[in-house]
């Protein structure tokens, strides 16, 4: 998570309870007497200031993707756009290990009804809130990139990044399930094979697009 420290407010430490709680128990511990304790406070300030564990879970997967926007904001932009779409696939993949609980909400990977945050009737899913949307305009901001700089075919943005964050995902999903534990380097056998196919299928040249991928995974190993 970012380094930045935590507002002192009564909802903002609520929502950092509940991540930490998430990174050292799992989705389990969420409960208002947990969090509130977590919190050096009493139960009823939960449900005053969100109403419910579903609306402060909401409230902490704003925050999650507003620490998303915050890692990609701060993600060093270089002269090969490739490479900086390759380095935001390995921030999120950061930030999914750092908590993978808080990453499972935010995807709505969660399978326990209480844990999963609930949808009113007038609001959308998680993955159309204002935070997520600042996020993911980073991603789509990268594909436009990777669409002006003549390396690829005549794309579209918009469908290009929905790929993008499709096979990222899944594949941080699937490692943190332990599906690539045959594999001695998962990030270096999977995932940038991966993303090198899915450039060269966009139209890069293969050298080009590995060479991109691999100076994007030294740039990530060396911070």
């Amino acid at each position: 998570m970012s380094e930045e420290p935590m507002p002192s407010g009564i909802p903002e430490r609520l929502i950092q309870a509940t991540i930490s709680l998430l990174a050292s128990e799992g989705p389990s511990a969420i409960k208002a007497r947990t969090v509130a304790a977590e919190a050096g406070m009493s139960t009823m300030v939960v449900y005053s200031h969100f109403g419910g564990i579903p609306e402060l879970l909401r409230a902490t997967v704003d925050y999650g993707f507003d620490e998303m926007r915050r890692s990609f904001e701060q993600a060093e932009i270089t002269d090969d756009p490739i490479a900086d779409l390759f380095g935001m696939a390995l921030v999120a993949r950061a930030m999914a290990r750092a908590n993978p609980h808080l990453y499972d909400a935010m995807f709505g990977l969660s399978n326990r009804a209480t844990y999963r945050p609930t949808r009113g009737k007038s609001e959308v899913l998680s993955g159309h809130s204002p935070a997520f949307q600042s996020a993911y305009a980073h991603v789509t901001g990268a594909c436009e990139r990777v669409a002006a700089s003549g390396r690829v075919s005549d794309i579209d943005p918009v469908a290009v990044a929905a790929a993008l964050w499709s096979f990222v995902h899944g594949y941080i999903t699937l490692e943190l399930a332990n599906h690539f534990t045959d594999f001695n380097d998962p990030v270096k056998e999977v995932l940038l094979p991966m993303g090198v196919t899915f450039c060269v299928g966009l139209g890069d040249e293969r050298a080009s697009a590995l060479a991109s991928h691999e100076m994007a995974l030294n740039l990530s190993l060396a911070r």
